[in-house]
């Protein structure tokens, strides 16, 4: 984990070096001035001369002026080394989730992928600033200030000698019993960030539904669980206060007795006294910024794993060597495919598929709810790898190509539509990035999205909001559909992308594919028997297996599943996963 975190460094190496270089010429030359200070007194002042003052006192301020200068330095570095570590930090856990595959990305949830880069960077970030200052700082000025005070009174100096064994035995309790609860702290924040994300992204649905109080209370009890989590964990750490400021008031007291009784005795002089008064400030301060640092790194090392299991998350799919850059053509094959989500399981989402389609070929698909639909057509593209079996696109394995090539060739409407904040031209370029005005004119004329962007008074630059809130779920979908066809793919993957449209635009969608891209291989996977009864051939689905594989006409004669599902919509028998005789029952 360390050796993962420390490599988000890089071009920082330099000034993180040099921020804990300058620190410790801070506290050197700031741990001077209290010997100086000394002999001010009892050279200066005591003895009553005045040169010996100015003499002194001269070195002190050249003293406090390069601590200034040093320290203010070693503030700058240490920030820009922290401020660059936690963006280097952020940018390399989005690029190395941009390699994920879905597999990769069923791992983690959204909120939890948010917080990591947010609430947990920021945490590592502070911990790593402290580092460059507080743990070189803490340790160097409690080490000199013991020399300084050994050098002065040796007996004296094993007051504080005890005073930091005790506070560091404390210490060690307070981290070992606080980590735990941290670490149940973050994810926590996980579940905070979901109820915010959810909330906002569908407000629509809960203000329909009335849902409000709802919602309060769901983020009320997250906040409250995360309140008592952090409650307890802060109660814990808060006993170091105490327990710290009774050893500085100690070793005060101690040191005035006894210092008293050696100036008395005249083993001791007054300003060697005022010093180690200094000193013992300093070993205290010391002794408290090192409990400050171990607490903040207790909180931050729990995020520091979280952000290393993202960073060393390995992508489950990866390009072969000498991939093939050239899909031939549009043709697909499905040879004794199984595939499962978590592999090893027993639990198949898709068992022996075995299927062919000819390159330019429409193919329908249909099924129930769960028989693997979307399951079938992700492995197409490889959003997944099949558990066993292979798939030949071009009569190549989709293995053996290079996975941009491969997705540049099969474009997906998947079925929940995706439009990001911006105008719809720029929504259409992510299908071609460079694509001309007819180009995306075309695209969108196919489609049957031209018609509703002509009415808009800004056309192809109306401004769409994130998620495409300001449109309806057909004007999304047609979007989507257009923007895939800018592709211009040997491969057209439609997931029930037509479903919030009309009967009468999924048909003129249908029609212009049939005219305008003949030679694109087209898979529709529809909910209506009426989208893919024209199509060359209809898949029927039926718990992960094929259940039939023909045109509309032989399926309504020989296939019972396909029967029951145009006998449910035709006659108006409701939803086509209910049996239509079972229906019928029940209305009767």
């Amino acid at each position: 984990m360390i050796k993962t975190l420390l490599g988000q460094i890089r071009e920082y190496k330099k000034i993180s070096l040099i921020a804990p270089l300058l620190t410790a010429m801070e506290v050197f030359l700031e741990l001077l001035i209290p010997y100086v200070t000394a002999s001010i007194i009892d050279k200066g002042i005591n003895a009553g001369n005045l040169s010996q003052i100015y003499f002194y006192g001269g070195i002190m301020l050249i003293l406090a002026f390069f601590s200034l200068l040093t320290g203010a330095l070693s503030g700058r570095f240490s920030a820009i080394a922290s401020a660059g570590f936690a963006s280097n930090l952020r940018d390399s856990m989005y690029e190395n989730i941009q390699t994920f595959a879905f597999s990769n990305i069923d791992k983690y949830s959204t909120a939890g992928l948010v917080t990591r880069m947010t609430t947990d960077v920021t945490n590592v970030q502070n911990a790593f600033q402290m580092t460059l200052r507080i743990a070189v700082r803490a340790p160097l000025t409690l080490l000199f200030s013991l020399i300084m005070c050994f050098t002065i009174n040796v007996r004296l100096s094993l007051i504080f000698l005890f005073a930091g064994c005790v506070l560091a035995a404390v210490l060690a309790i307070v981290i070992r019993t606080t980590y735990p609860v941290f670490t149940k702290v973050f994810r926590q924040y996980d579940d905070v960030n979901a109820a915010v994300q959810e909330n906002t992204s569908a407000i629509r649905v809960v203000k329909a539904f009335v849902r409000e109080d709802h919602e309060k209370s769901k983020f009320r009890t997250a906040t409250e669980q995360l309140y008592r989590l952090f409650s307890k964990a802060e109660g814990r750490t808060a006993i170091n206060n105490p327990i710290m400021l009774l050893m500085v008031y100690g070793c005060m007291i101690a040191l005035s007795w006894f210092g008293a009784q050696y100036i008395v005795a005249g083993n001791m002089t007054t300003g060697n006294l005022t010093s180690m008064f200094t000193y013992i400030m300093s070993i205290m301060m010391s002794l408290m910024l090192f409990s400050m640092f171990f607490v903040m790194m207790t909180l931050s090392v729990a995020s520091a794993q979280r952000i290393a299991e993202v960073l060393q998350e390995v992508p489950d799919l990866k390009n072969p060597q000498n991939a093939e850059t050239v899909v031939k053509d549009g043709s697909i094959r499905f040879s004794h495919v199984s595939f499962s989500y978590k592999h090893g399981s027993g639990e198949e989402t898709l068992h022996n598929i075995d299927f062919s389609v000819s390159s330019g070929e429409t193919i329908g698909i249909i099924g129930g709810t769960g028989s693997g639909k979307s399951s079938l057509v992700n492995l197409i593209c490889r959003l997944y790898d099949v558990s066993s079996g292979t798939i030949y696109i071009g009569n190549k394995d989709v293995r053996n190509y290079d996975l941009e090539t491969l997705r540049n060739e099969v474009a997906v409407v998947l079925q929940k539509n995706v439009l990001f904040s911006g105008t719809i031209l720029e929504n259409l370029r992510w299908g071609k990035e460079d694509a001309s005005e007819s180009e995306y004119e075309d695209a969108c004329r196919l489609a049957c999205a031209d018609e509703f962007i002509k009415r808009f008074p800004d056309r192809y630059d109306t401004w769409v909001e994130q998620g495409g809130t300001n449109l309806s779920g057909g004007q999304k979908q047609r979007l989507c559909i257009a923007r895939a066809l800018l592709k211009k793919p040997k491969i057209l993957i439609l997931d029930d992308s037509t479903s919030a449209v009309d009967t009468a635009t999924d048909a003129a969608i249908r029609e212009a594919f049939s005219k305008h891209i003949p030679n694109t291989t087209k898979i529709i996977i529809a909910q209506r028997i009426s989208s893919i009864q024209n199509a060359d051939r209809i898949l029927v689905l039926d718990d992960g297996k094929i259940n039939g594989y023909d045109t509309h006409e032989h399926l309504l004669e020989n296939n019972t599943i396909y029967q029951e599902i145009y006998e449910t919509q035709m006659k108006g028998g409701g939803d086509f996963d209910q049996p239509a005789s079972l229906e019928m029952e029940v209305t009767a």
